[in-house]
Parts: C-alpha cells; sequence; structure tokens
C-alpha cells in the first residue's frame, strides 16, 4: 500500500487536531471526504485513541469499513472501544474469517464471545473453524472461502465456478485443483484459465501445488509462500484435504510482525504490536522495564567479576582503562554474529542441526576480525603506555573476540533447538555473558604477561 509521506501526514494531523479541538465536524467532514483510504490508515496510526473513534465517526461507511479492514489488528481492537455496540458488530461481520481470528486475538475476551455470538450461524462458524486451529499455526491465518475446481473439469466450466463465488471467496486468482476425495493434486492460475480454450482440461493446465499444513508455523508458511512469489497457497489437513488458502497479504503482515518482534527483542525490550504514537506510555514502560530489570541482575556478573580482580586493578590501573573498549568490543561482535545467525534461521538458510557448522565459521570468523583489532590494539597501547601492556590488548581482543562470536553464532540455534525464540536469547543475553567472561580472559591474560 501506498503511504502519504511524512510531511503530508503532518499536515493533515495537525489540521484535524485544530477542527477537533475547535468542535468544527462540519470542517473535518470536509477534510475527511477527499482523502483515500491509503491517505487515511497512516492519519490513524498517529491519533490518540479518542480522536480515532471520532474521526472513524465521520467516514462514510463503506469507506469507514475498507479503513477498518486495511489496520493492524491491535489498532482495530483500540478502536473497538470507542464505538458502539452496533458499529462494532457491523464491522466485525464485513470481516474475512481469517481477519476476523486476527482481530479476535487482541481483545479482551468477554467482547470476542459477543462478537461471536452476534455473527450470523454461517459466518461463525467458518470463524470458529478457523478458531480451531493452534495459536500462531498457519490454520489460523487462512481463510476458509475459496474457489477450488476439478482436473477433469474444462477451462469454461471451471471458471463458472470462479464466477460463482467472486463476492465471497478471499482470493481466486489460484485455483487449487481437488480430486474426489478434496485432496489437492495441483493448482491452476485464473489467468491460464482465462487464455486457454474453453474446452480444454484443467488437467492439462495445472501446475503442481505447494501446500502447507494447517498445524505448521505461520511463520514458516508465509516465509515460503514469500520466497516462491506465490499469491496463495493451499492450506490442507494432515491427509492433504484442502481446507483453506493463505494469501500472500496475510503471510507480508506475519513476516513484518516477527521481523518486528525480532528487533524489540534483540534491543532488550518487548514489540509494541501499535504505531509508537498510539501506543499508551505505560505500555511502552511494560515492553521495557522487565527486560531492564533482567539485564541488570545479569550486569552483576561484571561487578562480581571487577571485584574478584580488585586487586590486580590496583597493581596496574592502567588496565581500568581499557575494560570499556574490550567488553564493548566483545559484545558488538557477539552482538553482530547473532543478529547474522537469527537472521539466517528465520530465511531458513540455516538449522538447528546446522550448529557445528556455524560455531567453525563464527570461530574463523572471530579470528580474523579478532587478530584485525588486537593488531590495532597492539600498536597504539603499547606505543602509547608499553609493549607488556600493548601485549595484554591484542590477546584480550583476540581472544574475547573468537569467543564472543562462537557464542553468539551458537546461541540463536541453540534456542531454537528447545522451542525457544532466538531473539530472545540473543542480543542481550549474549552482551552480559561475553562482558563478564571477557574480563575473566582480560585479566588472566593480565596476570600471566604481567606477572601480578
Amino acid at each position: 500500500m501506498t503511504t502519504q509521506p511524512i510531511p503530508v501526514v503532518d499536515g493533515l494531523i495537525d489540521t484535524i487536531e485544530q477542527q477537533l479541538a475547535a468542535r468544527d465536524l462540519h470542517a473535518l467532514t470536509e477534510t475527511l471526504a477527499p482523502l483515500t483510504t491509503a491517505d487515511l490508515v497512516p492519519l490513524f496510526d498517529r491519533l490518540s485513541l479518542r480522536r480515532r473513534a471520532i474521526v472513524f465517526r465521520l467516514l462514510a461507511k463503506q469507506r469507514a469499513l475498507e479503513v477498518f479492514e486495511s489496520l493492524d489488528p491491535e489498532l482495530q481492537g483500540d478502536l473497538l472501544d470507542g464505538l458502539h455496540d452496533a458499529e462494532v458488530a457491523r464491522l466485525f461481520a464485513e470481516l474475512d474469517p481469517d481477519d476476523r481470528a486476527w482481530l479476535l486475538e487482541e481483545v479482551p475476551a468477554s467482547l470476542a464471545t459477543r462478537l461471536l455470538r452476534g455473527l450470523p450461524e454461517t459466518d461463525r462458524l467458518l470463524t470458529a473453524a478457523v478458531l480451531g486451529y493452534p495459536q500462531g499455526s498457519v490454520g489460523r491465518r487462512m481463510t476458509p472461502e475459496y474457489v477450488w475446481t476439478r482436473a477433469e473439469l474444462t477451462v469454461e466450466q471451471s471458471l463458472v465456478r470462479v464466477q460463482a463465488r467472486l463476492d465471497d471467496a478471499e482470493t481466486v486468482y489460484t485455483v487449487p485443483v481437488l480430486d474426489n476425495g478434496r485432496r489437492v493434486v495441483g493448482v491452476v492460475s485464473l489467468r491460464e484459465l482465462m487464455r486457454a480454450e474453453p474446452g480444454r482440461v484443467v488437467a492439462d493446465l495445472m501446475q503442481p501445488a505447494h501446500t502447507a499444513e494447517a498445524v505448521e508455523r505461520d511463520e514458516t508458511a508465509a516465509r515460503r509462500c514469500a520466497d516462491l512469489a506465490l499469491l496463495a497457497m493451499p492450506i490442507v489437513d494432515s491427509e492433504r484435504r484442502l481446507v483453506g488458502m493463505f494469501t500472500i497479504d496475510d503471510a507480508v503482515r506475519i513476516l513484518e510482525r516477527e521481523e518486528n518482534e525480532d528487533a524489540a527483542r534483540q534491543g532488550g525490550s518487548e514489540p509494541l504490536r501499535r504505531p509508537y504514537l498510539s501506543t499508551p506510555v505505560l505500555s511502552i514502560v511494560r515492553s521495557r522495564v522487565v527486560w531492564l530489570l533482567v539485564l541488570a541482575i545479569g550486569a552483576t556478573l561484571t561487578v562480581q567479576v571487577l571485584s574478584v580482580f580488585e586487586a590486580t586493578l590496583e597493581q596496574v590501573t592502567v588496565l581500568a582503562l581499557f575494560v570499556p573498549l574490550l567488553i564493548g568490543t566483545g559484545g558488538n561482535t557477539g552482538n553482530q554474529a547473532a543478529t547474522t545467525v537469527t537472521r539466517a534461521l528465520a530465511l531458513g538458510d540455516v538449522r538447528p542441526r546446522d550448529l557445528l557448522r556455524v560455531l567453525a565459521r563464527e570461530l574463523r570468523t572471530g579470528a580474523v576480525l579478532g587478530l584485525l583489532l588486537g593488531g590495532l590494539g597492539f600498536a597504539i597501547a603499547g606505543l602509547v603506555y608499553s609493549v607488556p601492556i600493548g601485549l595484554v590488548i591484542g590477546l584480550t581482543l583476540l581472544t574475547v573476540c573468537t569467543l564472543a562470536a562462537a557464542v553468539g553464532g551458537g546461541m540463536p540455534l541453540l534456542a531454537r533447538a528447545v522451542g525457544v525464540d532466538p531473539a530472545v536469547f540473543s542480543n542481550p543475553f549474549i552482551s552480559t555473558f561475553v562482558d563478564a567472561t571477557g574480563l575473566i580472559v582480560y585479566f588472566m591474560i593480565a596476570r600471566a604477561i604481567l606477572q601480578l
């Protein structure tokens, strides 16, 4: 979707804020009237909760529905809090079943129950079918409203089936081909059907199908859908029977959410789930405070190491000057390795069984980095202080970089092997671990070389 440039959005926000402050709803309605859905969505990302509800009520019915469908599920849930029950029920009923599942995960259980109860029976059954799959599975993200054909049908017959479902199927561009047991035997694109002779049978046109099981992890299926450049992917049960379709727009949304989550956790916080300006301050605090407490406790390891080697520092005070350099370099090296391997895991380039290969590569990479940085550290410290001090700094950088790269590369793979999000074991914990072990290495080398 094309979004408005930031200056344009800021200008509209200022105008809307002024009209709301003046309670000039007529002028506000005229401001909103010419805006497209693509213009309005960025505005909703930046408005406060109360003002978002007011603006939403001033939109035309169809435009309001389009905007609501384009918002992230978290913002949809927030918006429902400011609307009347009748408006909420109407908006919820207009959503596709998979979009309802997204939204129901973001609202309180009492509201979720009430929303489901208000649906017509057919829509309620379709939504319940999606919600029946495990949370985090691609079954929760598929649409049960689709069109399909059979291999023995002609192109003309298949196009009739497509036309009959144009109003209720979420996607018609990829048509799964089923056998008599509803098992997927292939797919055919709408483009191929439209340009083929009406009398040709589908079996002559269909291609092998790339499918995903409904219980498969949604991120895995989304990554495959994006990598294969598929508009839609059939979702099947354990016997390859078709149960739904997974569309590229949902795949992109999942990948964006996962990348935002990984980025937040690598930085030592939880994802906000909402645009920054729309997130309450207390929610931002909650996303950060737990990690800060965990890291503060972990940092006590560094303090304990310094206290153990306090006598060494008293004998050669110049060693204290290099502590920030050494622990900073080690932490950065580990974070670089962790970020690279976490990304490779997400892309499917490496798997937990590749642990030894990854460790071997990161050990070599860390050693080369350590030689480069250690050589530079030896030259500078040797010239400024003394050759023994330079040797301590050089050897420490070599050792710390090698250790940090191996730890940073191995941690994400170990995390995935035990079923934990690799980002959780990434940068913050690696920095704390490398800080403590790096100091131990530093003072051990100093004692050996300086005869302390």
